[in-house]
C-alpha cells in the first residue's frame, strides 16, 4: 500500500486552501487529481425551508460549494502547466429528484452540477477533465449518527432502487477511479449518477 500524508486544510477558507496546495507542490510537484469532497452532510438539521437560519443556508453553500471552486482554483496552474489533470466532484441525485427538508444542501448540490459542467468548457482544451459523482443516501458514520435520517427514511431511500440495499462509500471507488484514469479522457462536464438505479438521468 503506498505511503499516504494527510494535511489538515479548511477548504472553505482561500488561504488555507492556497497554503496547502503550495505545500504539496513543494513536496510532490502539484496536485494532478482534484476530488472535491468536503460537505455539509450527515450533521444536517432537516427542516423546512422557511424554519432554515440564512447563516446556516450560508455556511452549507459555504462549505460544499466555495469549497470545490477554492480547490479548483488552487490546483488549476499545475494541471494546465503539465497538460493533464483531473477534477471530479461530489454532487448528489437530491439534485435532481429534491427532497423536503433539505433545500441548503440540495441548493448546494444543484450549485456543483452547474460548476462542474461550467468548469469544464473552461479547461477542457488544456487536457483537464471536469466531472462530478451524484450518489443517493450513502450510508457514512454521520449519517448513521444523526436521527434525523431514520432507519424508516433510510428503509424508503432502499426501496426506491433497483438495487435493493444502502449505499456505501466504497460504492463510489469504481467510478472515481475510472473517471481520474485515462480511460475517461474524453469524458468531461459530465454528471455520473452512482445510487443504485433510483435515478436515471
Amino acid at each position: 500500500m503506498p505511503d499516504i500524508e494527510t494535511l489538515q486544510c479548511d477548504v472553505a477558507d482561500a488561504d488555507s486552501v492556497n497554503h496547502c496546495v503550495s505545500r504539496i507542490e513543494e513536496e510532490a510537484g502539484g496536485v494532478d487529481i482534484l476530488v472535491n469532497n468536503a460537505a455539509i452532510a450527515g450533521s444536517l438539521d432537516l427542516k423546512p425551508f422557511d424554519e432554515i437560519a440564512p447563516e446556516d443556508f450560508a455556511r452549507v453553500l459555504q462549505t460544499n460549494v466555495l469549497s470545490q471552486f477554492l480547490c479548483s482554483r488552487a490546483v488549476i496552474g499545475h494541471m494546465r502547466k503539465s497538460g493533464w489533470g483531473r477534477i471530479i466532484n461530489l454532487t448528489s441525485g437530491t439534485a435532481f429528484i429534491g427532497v423536503p427538508n433539505m433545500l441548503h444542501y440540495i441548493a448546494s448540490k444543484g450549485a456543483i452540477v452547474s460548476l462542474t459542467r461550467s468548469l469544464a468548457t473552461e479547461v477542457g482544451q488544456d487536457g483537464v477533465t471536469v466531472n462530478a459523482l451524484a450518489p443517493g443516501l450513502t450510508v457514512t458514520d454521520g449519517i448513521e449518527s444523526n436521527q434525523a435520517f431514520s432507519q424508516q427514511m433510510r428503509d424508503g431511500v432502499v426501496a426506491m432502487r433497483a438495487i435493493r440495499r444502502e449505499e456505501r462509500p466504497d460504492d463510489l471507488t469504481g467510478a472515481c477511479m475510472f473517471l481520474a484514469s485515462d480511460a475517461a479522457e474524453f469524458f468531461t462536464g459530465q454528471i455520473m449518477v452512482v445510487d443504485g438505479g433510483a435515478t436515471f438521468h
